[in-house]
């Protein structure tokens, strides 16, 4: 296939240009730098210039494609009021993707968040939240995934809270950042909420799969690690920096602090029997080992 890919320099972005690359399908890369596109340039990708906001250009991406994989999201999620923004972003630009492969039968595939389920791990069967400070990003996936029924082989691949490679990315990159800017390795309440992690390289690989074979209207859970407990991930990260691991209030971490102090376990029991996904590469404690002082 020819694949439109937004967000391909990112931490799974980059992965997936080179999954399907290596796997024989050629990418057309959307860039809004120069420096993004040197990189995609460098990959092997095509790029076609423009920005997440550009809805004209996305659809002429998708145009020019045999299917769509989209990962962009806005950089700047400080505060309440950007994450807001950004997501309104995606959402748009979701929106212009699917309405331009209407009738088409061809794939796109986009990304959201592992559910929190009270009390056990969650499932590809759960839904995505709807409401709360990122309910309007369950909205437009929701919205997207309905586009089965107007000839959209819409999927969507749902990411745990930390997506990793090399010690870096998700939710323990943020408190690995927060470490080193307080000096205190810390972790909300009592550390013993538990996230699940994956590895960017396995995670790449799921997307290749739903993009390849994934019915209309379904989502996976790309899920390597069901849950690791927070002061075990902060445990590892002071270790590594050599400082001292702490429980610290949930405003530590912005407006992350609720989502952070969160226990929300995820299974990817089913994507796995399904798809046929088997992850293979580090775990987030293991990799963690490769956080430098």
């Amino acid at each position: 296939m020819h694949v439109f890919v937004t967000g391909g320099t990112g931490t799974i972005g980059s992965a997936v240009v080179a999954e399907l690359l290596a796997n024989g399908h050629t990418v057309l890369a959307l860039a809004r730098s120069d420096s993004s596109e040197r990189i995609l340039t460098d990959a092997g990708a095509e790029v076609l210039r423009g920005g997440l906001a550009d809805l004209d250009v996305l659809r002429a991406g998708a145009a020019r494609a045999d299917g769509v994989i989209s990962l962009a999201f806005g950089r700047d999620y400080g505060t309440p009021e950007a994450l807001v923004a950004s997501i309104a972003e995606e959402s748009a630009a979701m929106a212009a993707l699917g309405s331009s492969l209407i009738g088409s039968g061809r794939p796109l595939v986009t990304v959201s968040g592992t559910p929190w389920v009270p009390g056990r791990p969650s499932t590809e069967a759960d839904p995505v939240p709807t409401d709360g400070p990122v309910g309007a990003r369950g909205r437009s996936v929701n919205a997207l995934l309905a586009l089965a029924s107007q000839g959209v082989r819409a999927t969507s691949v749902r990411m745990p809270r930390t997506v990793h490679n090399n010690g870096q990315g998700g939710f323990a990159g943020l408190l690995t950042d927060a470490a080193r800017r307080t000096g205190i390795a810390g972790y909300p309440g009592d550390g013993a909420q538990r996230w699940p992690a994956v590895h960017a390289l396995d995670a790449a690989v799921l997307f290749r799969l739903a993009l390849e074979s994934a019915p209309a209207g379904t989502a996976w859970q790309a899920v390597a690690d069901e849950g690791d407990a927070v002061r075990d991930i902060a445990a590892v990260v002071g270790r590594r920096l050599g400082l001292p691991v702490e429980s610290v209030p949930e405003s530590a971490f912005g407006p992350f602090g609720p989502i952070f102090a969160m226990d929300q376990p995820a299974s990817s029991a089913h994507t796995r029997e399904a798809l046929g996904w088997e992850p293979k590469h580090p775990s987030l404690l293991d990799d963690l080992e490769n956080l430098q002082p």
